[in-house]
């Protein structure tokens, strides 16, 4: 059927609006020179800091994430998990004499191929054009099919209401309510602003890197030509795009 003029021009109006919005996130239209952020970690870098949580305190205080004493309540956008839980595939016995039992920097992996995308009933969380896998609590409906899908454990459901376990909110980013997932968002709302993610600008020791896989001459892209990288699962086919150097 042929649209009216009318539907014609509702129609375009909906596709201006999208694409202004697709720019306002940082998402390049089809067709053009597409970026792909990621992040990378040097591991025994991250780790001459015992105790270290610069990263982590500075990503949950950007972020508003609250601290609840209860662990089966437990929100988190960063963490440390011990190496060989973290690494299970990469259990080597040359690996485990330097770094079992170290805990390593874990969140989510903003993956190629993001299972968690594929099982949300309403498209609450997708795959941006810069790779980042974005999340959208207003339009959450806490079925939990990400959580279950996710296989690094990196997104966390609020049981009750984070709000009041805010330490000291901050009005730059949203506070969330019962009944939503969230986690790590790549900062992107500072990146938007040009700036780099919380966790990176917080780490004493430079061992957190981000940036554009796709361009030749950045720091990331040049470290991983560098270096040995390894990543969580990698056998799952999801393709996570954090990297850490070993």
């Amino acid at each position: 059927m042929t649209p009216t003029r009318r539907v014609f021009l509702r129609m375009a109006g909906s596709a201006a609006v999208a694409t202004a919005a697709g720019a306002a996130l940082g998402c390049a239209p089809a067709g053009a020179g597409r970026r792909r952020l990621a992040m990378a970690i040097d591991v025994r870098r991250c780790l001459e800091v015992d105790g270290c949580r610069a990263c982590i305190d500075a990503c949950h205080r950007a972020h508003n994430v609250p601290s609840i004493p209860d662990l089966a309540h437990e929100v988190k956008w960063i963490w440390k998990e011990p190496f060989e839980r973290a690494f299970a595939v990469e259990d080597t016995d040359t690996m485990v004499a330097a770094l079992r039992g170290r805990g390593v920097l874990v969140f989510c992996n903003h993956c190629d191929n993001p299972p968690c995308v594929r099982v949300c009933p309403t498209q609450a969380t997708w795959r941006r054009d810069d790779g980042t896998v974005a999340i959208d609590e207003h339009r959450c409906i806490g079925c939990r099919y990400c959580v279950a899908a996710c296989p690094y454990g990196s997104r966390s459901f609020n049981w009750v209401d984070p709000r009041p376990f805010v330490v000291q909110p901050t009005g730059d980013y949203p506070t969330r309510t019962r009944g939503v997932v969230e986690k790590c968002n790549l900062c992107e709302e500072r990146v938007a602003a040009g700036r780099l993610p919380a966790c990176v600008e917080a780490c004493p020791d430079r061992a957190l890197l981000f940036g554009d896989l796709r361009d030749p001459n950045s720091e990331i892209r040049r470290v991983l030509a560098e270096r040995y990288a390894i990543r969580r699962k990698p056998e799952l086919g999801t393709r996570p795009q954090v990297y850490y150097l070993i």
